[in-house]
């Protein structure tokens, strides 16, 4: 289960969740959240909990330019740093934005030296086109370079979320096959289709999640599924839980778990 899961409640309650719906293990996803930025304090939640980080989510998003440092290639580097000593398998990234133009010259390369350097997977995760201020419906741009789709440079590792292939009106499993035998990750999520991250439980919405799950098992597939769920109009504590429990019954039915 991902921190991200129970925002804007931290990355503690998150483990203490996870432990308690009987997940295999948490992906810290680093923000704003001073314990997600902090790898003593995510090793002691770690511990408190029994719950094992499988992955790290580097600060990637518009909201997190600042954590750690205002240099994205600083970021990356201390996400896959955090990673090893964390015994994590995955750092999470995001492609580099259309501004970012030294970094983003930089992205392939820098990603596969960090793999071969540290052991571990930099897995590029699919992105989406955002509709602009003023915009029709149907126009969208994209805040990526060169495109909201890794497949289309070629990176040895990648994370498929399925609440941006909805946002991104993206055929999910025609993305698998391009990925290929490079998809080792999973962000598991629905959404309805609209130009945002819905991060909607699976079976809420739009996207074949459970067909995706079934074609994992089928094709052998050997990495990580993570529940990415938005519960923030949670209406307490109960409510939460339900919902991360049926995220959890979902993702092991369709494995065959």
């Amino acid at each position: 289960m991902s921190t991200a899961s129970v925002w804007p409640l931290r990355a503690g309650t998150a483990f203490e969740l996870a432990a308690d719906l009987g997940y295999d293990g948490v992906e810290v996803m680093v923000w704003a959240d001073p314990v997600s930025q902090d790898v003593a304090a995510v090793r002691e939640q770690a511990q408190r909990t029994g719950m094992p980080v499988l992955s790290v989510h580097s600060p990637s998003l518009l909201i997190t330019q600042r954590v750690w440092s205002p240099d994205p290639e600083v970021r990356l580097r201390r996400s896959v740093d955090a990673a090893v000593e964390l015994g994590a398998r995955t750092v999470v990234v995001h492609p580099p934005f259309r501004w970012q133009r030294r970094y983003g010259d930089a992205f392939p390369d820098l990603v596969a030296e960090l793999e071969e350097s540290s052991g571990v997977e930099v897995a590029v995760e699919n992105m989406f086109k955002v509709r602009p201020p003023g915009g029709s419906r149907e126009a969208r741009v994209s805040a990526f370079r060169p495109s909201i789709d890794p497949t289309d440079v070629g990176f040895r590792h990648y994370t498929l979320d399925l609440s941006h292939t909805a946002a991104a009106r993206m055929d999910a499993l025609a993305l698998a096959d391009r990925m290929a035998g490079g998809l080792s990750h999973v962000h598991l999520a629905d959404g309805t289709g609209v130009p945002k991250d819905e991060h909607l439980i699976p079976g809420h919405g739009g996207q074949p999640c459970a067909e995706l799950l079934e074609k994992l098992v089928r094709d052998g597939f050997a990495g990580q599924v993570v529940l990415e769920v938005n519960t923030r109009h949670a209406s307490g504590a109960a409510t939460r839980a339900k919902a991360l429990a049926e995220a959890l019954l979902f993702a092991r039915l369709h494995l065959g778990q």
